[in-house]
Order: C-alpha cells, then structure tokens, then sequence
C-alpha cells in the first residue's frame, strides 16, 4: 500500500463520496479560510477554557463531560437511524480509532494542565508530522522519500521544545507529545474507514468509544464540579462537533493544500491567550523549534497535496 491512499492533513481530507458534491459547489478560497480560521478560534478557545479550569476539575472528568455531551447531541440523529444503518464491519478499525482518538484529548488536556498553551497545542499539530511513520506501522503504506526531510526537521523542532535535560523531559511535554501522535493515528484511522464508512458513522462510534474509554476514569476521579465550572464544560463538549462542522464546511469551498495550512494558526490564536491570560511566552530555542515543527508540517502538507494531485487529481 502506498502512502498516499492514506495520507492526511491537519485535518482529515473528506471521504471519497464527498469529493462529488465538491466538485457541485463553486470554489471559494476565502469562505474556506474563514471556515478554517473559525475551526483554529473555536479550538483554541476551548483549550483555553480547559486550561483555566484544569485547577478545580480533573482532567479525566473533563474528557468525560466532553464526550458525554457530544453522546448527548448526537441523540437526535441517532433515533432516525435504522438499525442496520449503524452496522459496521469494521469493529478492529474503528476501535482503535476511537481509543487513539481519546487517548489523544486526555493526553492533550493533560499537558495543558501542566504547560503553557502554545506548547500544547504546537506539540498536539504536529500530527501530519507523524501520519507517515503511523501510517507505515498501521497498514505497512510505503514512506515516499519526500517525507523523510519533515520528519526529521520536526522531531528537530520538538527536541527544541522539550528542551530535555538529565532529568528527562516535563510530564506535560511528555503528554503533549503523545496527543500529536496519537492524533497522527486517529487521522489515519479516520482515512482508513472513510473508504468504507458514511462520515457520521465514524463520529457516532468515535464518539461513543471515546464516552466508554472515559467512563471508568471518571468514576474513578469523580468530585463534586464546582459550579462556575460548568459553562467551560459545556462550551468544550459542544466546540468538539461545531469545529468538526466548521472545518467539513472549509473543505467545501476550498482545497485541502489552502485549508490544512490554516490550522497553525490555531497556534498562534493559543500564544495570544497564552500570553494574555497566563503571561506565558516560549523562550528563544522553545521559538526557534515551533518554528521548525510549523515549517515541517507545512512541509508534509504540501507533498502530501502534491502527491495526491498527482495520484487522483481533484476537478476545479
């Protein structure tokens, strides 16, 4: 198998049967970006909001009222769905989606309780760095020599990063690793049953996987919320299915090479309320590093387009 039949983005390139209603609705690049910024605003709005209430609520509680929210709105298209139409074939599949797909908010809520927005947010983007190394050890595709140079400047850019020392690296930085790697294997995870599975089915049992990884640790942990906590909560399960809405809608009316780039920005908007709110600022190695990393995953953007506009060409 050959990478580019699993190659993702930032975020992940719509299924196949998407790509005909694409080619329906008039390309509109700024639409896109708007869409694309909006994802990036709402992203980091909620990671901000974890953040500030990371101190009173634990971190399992606060994946556990996300996806028991986003269980809760999907209700309404689950009662119109028959039963067969929830039947899938690919359980293996769709299970380790999910679990990554968890793992990868735990982890990521985790490091932002531990370290500074833009670290977190850099560290959980830098996925596509990861997708060609995951997607060689889920399904053996084949590393194009392409993507070699933004792997290594990535790994590069993370080292400066993490900064570690003879004590090794923060738990936070560890975590924050983990959520980019583990977002690499929901990407391709995501790719992978896209060829098989209609988009809402995806989300209907990463979402209901996710609520039953979430369940025992959340019992486990579970406390009294304070009450000026909740709003937060909410706001962060709810932004989870608006910023899946906000980015099907970027794709809609541009390409994936003018969308996925967009994403970093999510980098930049996590900085300012760094900044503003916690008076974080990365020092000058941990800034010469996002710099590497943003550049290696613009980087993988841009081969993986290429290569997919030389494999299957998208019409205009």
């Amino acid at each position: 198998m050959r990478l580019n039949e699993l190659q993702l983005e930032q975020s992940p390139e719509p299924p196949d049967h998407h790509k005909a209603i694409q080619a329906k609705v008039k390309r509109n690049n700024w639409k896109g970006i708007g869409y694309a910024l909006a994802t990036a605003m709402v992203a980091s709005t909620a990671a901000a909001a974890s953040k500030w209430i990371s101190p009173a609520v634990p971190v399992p509680l606060i994946v556990l009222s996300q996806y028991s929210i986003c269980l809760l709105l999907l209700i309404p298209w689950l009662v119109r769905q028959s039963p067969q139409r929830l039947i899938t074939q690919h359980w293996k599949t769709h299970l380790l989606r999910g679990f990554a797909g968890w793992l990868c908010f735990f982890s990521y809520f985790y490091a932002l309780s531990r370290i500074s927005l833009m670290e977190a947010g850099l560290l959980r983007n830098a996925a596509p760095i990861f997708v060609p190394l995951v997607a060689w050890l889920w399904a053996r595709a084949q590393i194009p020599a392409t993507s070699w140079l933004p792997i290594v400047l990535g790994l590069l850019g993370i080292a400066l990063i993490l900064q570690p020392d003879i004590h090794g690296i923060s738990s936070g930085h560890a975590f924050g690793l983990l959520s980019g790697i583990t977002l690499a294997a929901s990407m391709v995870g995501t790719r992978i049953l896209s060829h098989t599975d209609k988009p809402s089915l995806i989300l209907f049992y990463y979402v209901l996987i996710s609520f039953m990884c979430s369940l025992p640790l959340g019992i486990y942990y579970w406390q009294s919320i304070p009450s000026w906590t909740i709003p937060y909560l909410a706001f962060n399960g709810v932004s989870v299915l608006l910023a899946i809405w906000l980015y099907t809608k970027a794709y809609s009316y541009a390409k994936p090479s003018v969308v996925s780039p967009i994403s970093y920005f999510g980098v930049v908007i996590a900085g300012i309320f760094g900044w503003l709110i916690w008076q974080h600022l990365p020092n000058t190695i941990a800034l010469i590093g996002i710099c590497i990393v943003v550049t290696a995953g613009l980087l993988t953007v841009y081969f993986s387009t290429q290569q997919a506009a030389r494999t299957h060409p998208i019409p205009n």
